[in-house]
């Protein structure tokens, strides 16, 4: 049997970086790692998802819906969560020039 790395099977399971599907399936996998490092760093504080909540202005329940996911969730939103938390967030912004036409 041919062994494959994690990134072969993903090309061919999902498909090619930069392909529409693997695009969606990367960008679900990142928003799934932040809800778990929401949930990670608010336990670790020792805080529930209830005093949480009321650190951001929000109530239990939208906590417990960005600790599950987080595709519906505005940026602002994050930023009060993590500095509620008291963590430091960097945000990574890649441009693809491929994309424009520039004259």
């Amino acid at each position: 049997m041919k062994r494959m790395t994690l990134d072969q099977m993903k090309d061919k399971d999902i498909g090619l970086v930069g392909t529409p599907e693997r695009d969606k399936y990367e960008f679900e996998l990142r928003m799934e790692v932040l809800g778990d490092m929401i949930k990670t760093v608010r336990k670790e504080r020792k805080l529930t998802q209830e005093q949480l909540g009321d650190l951001v202005g929000v109530q239990k329940s939208q906590i417990s819906k960005l600790e599950r996911n987080t595709k519906n969730v505005t940026i602002e939103t994050i930023l009060k969560v993590f500095s509620a938390l008291k963590t430091n967030v960097r945000f990574s912004v890649e441009m693809d020039e491929s994309e424009f036409n520039i004259a």
